[in-house]
């Protein structure tokens, strides 16, 4: 491949999960300006960094002149402590998105995932204690932190995933309009969600598909696993919705994970006056028991 067929890409969704990363790389890859691989989640600047820069952007051969957004979704580079610095020495000055969603609801989601799985992680509480991700994928502030001294705070798109879940098309028209590319209509199969909370038909099939998947991205197979998983039959087949009476975060539980991440929403406030505490339902009570706790007075 000589320098000229080089195609770099210049924009990177970098998490949380569960916050909308499966919609939007389905709307994107939809757009006529913009070029994504088919596999949500390369996870290079994370997991297969020793791949190499020449392997990572092989993805993007296919990009074209008409493709004035080139990049990816991957909703796990926003936790991995060196992957700011590997995206900035690999691609240059690149844009950045991340998409904030209530940490407990957040938490909620990836442990209802684990369920869905038929992964036994005890109750949400538990989960809590035994499970060190669901905390820590929720502390946006630590993580992001990273990406605005590496990159500066312009070049990162922060959307609130209550957005995305009240008015998809303008959440998707204000991104395009960031991006600087023409807007686009929504289809009715774009406007509703794509992956409810679900659980598997046959766990033993589920846990199968997720083996196999594994196994092929490891060996280079990370497009064949994106054109699977977009597939609806694939996940009709896989999945069903969960029933009625699927578990509910109570108060208890949405209260554990405030204290733990009250901090974390207070900066994101007074760093980005997004005023998420209000619209989340935290407020200052949260933050002043979470610092009563880390004080140890009552």
């Amino acid at each position: 491949m000589s320098g000229a067929d080089v195609v770099t890409p210049n924009f990177v969704y970098i998490g949380p999960d569960k916050a909308g990363s499966s919609w939007l790389h389905e709307v994107l890859i939809r757009h006529p300006q913009v070029f994504m691989p088919e596999a949500k989640d390369l996870y290079f600047f994370d997991r297969y960094y020793d791949r190499g820069l020449a392997w990572y952007l092989a993805q993007f051969a296919a990009a074209g002149p008409q493709h004035r957004v080139v990049g990816e979704v991957c909703q796990d580079y926003l936790f991995h402590p060196a992957a700011p610095a590997r995206i900035e020495e690999s691609l240059g000055p690149v844009r950045t998105m991340v998409t904030l969603r209530d940490p407990a609801d957040r938490a909620f989601s990836s442990y209802l995932y684990a369920l869905k799985h038929g992964e036994d992680r005890g109750t949400f509480l538990e989960a809590l204690e035994t499970w060190p991700e669901l905390l820590e994928h929720g502390r946006y502030a630590t993580h992001l932190q990273r990406f605005f001294e590496r990159f500066g705070r312009d070049r990162t798109y922060v959307a609130v995933f209550d957005d995305l879940v009240a008015d998809p098309q303008r959440f998707i028209d204000g991104l395009l309009d960031w991006l600087g590319i023409d807007p686009m209509e929504l289809g009715p199969d774009l406007v509703e969600a794509r992956l409810p909370a679900g659980q598997a038909r046959s766990l033993f099939l589920a846990r199968a598909a997720r083996r196999a998947a594994t196994f092929v991205r490891e060996h280079d197979g990370a497009n064949l696993v994106g054109r699977v998983k977009r597939s609806p039959l694939v996940q009709r087949a896989l999945y069903r919705e969960l029933a009625d009476d699927k578990p509910v975060m109570g108060q208890e539980e949405r209260t554990a994970v405030q204290q733990a991440l009250a901090d974390e929403v207070a900066w994101l406030d007074a760093e980005l006056g997004l005023d998420l505490a209000t619209r989340w339902g935290w407020g200052p009570a949260a933050a002043g028991t979470a610092r009563a706790a880390d004080s140890g007075t009552p």
